[in-house]
């Protein structure tokens, strides 16, 4: 089956492109409304851009023509944010999250979820999320055509729980000794989003040696 988009809607290429796209991590973004108040909200249009900054982006679509969603606003004018990898046991609250709430309302209290302090990061981090990314906005670029901005994160800091982490020492030839972390995928057991009300857990895991 061929399907030329210039055929579909924009509502039909959503679906098409979300079942196709496939998996893609979620990212969980904590921001903090004008009034004080901490919003919550799942975006799966997200990657990883740079390593040299430590960039990481998401696209936030608009509530209605002109008029952003809550995380957008909220960033532009509070530019510090948290991006959590949610487990596949968060799927629920994932998705609670993403439910239509007035900005003056908090998807925290809706879903009772817990934040503790991230350190001496400008805004907590939930609890129970194994990955939490601070980010500092790196830039906001509009989409030319489309109802989307692109939301550029600077990771400032990053918290990994410690259950998945293990450090190794490894000496170089030269003498001199260097440590290598490694995150067990296992023990983060990331939610990964498919098309339609599906999401997806990692099953098996391959491992294929790179080329030298």
């Amino acid at each position: 089956m061929i399907i030329p988009f210039a055929e579909e809607s924009g509502t039909a290429i959503y679906h098409l492109m979300t079942q196709t796209l496939i998996p893609r991590p979620v990212a969980w973004v904590l921001s903090k409304h004008a009034h004080g108040h901490f919003n919550l909200a799942p975006f799966s249009y997200f990657t990883a851009v740079s390593s040299k900054p430590p960039l990481i982006m998401f696209s936030v679509g608009d509530k209605a023509p002109g008029l952003g969603k809550d995380t957008k606003v909220n960033i532009d004018q509070e530019p510090y944010f948290v991006v959590h990898i949610a487990s596949a046991a968060q799927a629920t609250d994932v998705t609670e999250s993403s439910r239509s709430l007035p900005a003056e309302e908090s998807e925290l209290t809706t879903a009772n979820l817990v934040t503790v302090p991230f350190g001496d990061f400008p805004l907590p981090r939930l609890r129970d999320c194994k990955i939490a990314f601070g980010c500092k906005l790196h830039a906001l670029q509009q989409i030319p055509g489309a109802p989307q901005t692109l939301v550029f994160g600077e990771v400032v800091q990053l918290y990994v729980d410690d259950s998945a982490v293990s450090v190794e020492e490894r000496v170089k030839a030269d003498g001199q000794r260097s440590k290598r972390v490694t995150i067990s995928a296992e023990a983060i057991d990331p939610l990964a989003r498919l098309g339609a009300d599906q999401y997806g857990t990692l099953g098996t895991i391959l491992t294929v040696p790179r080329p030298k």
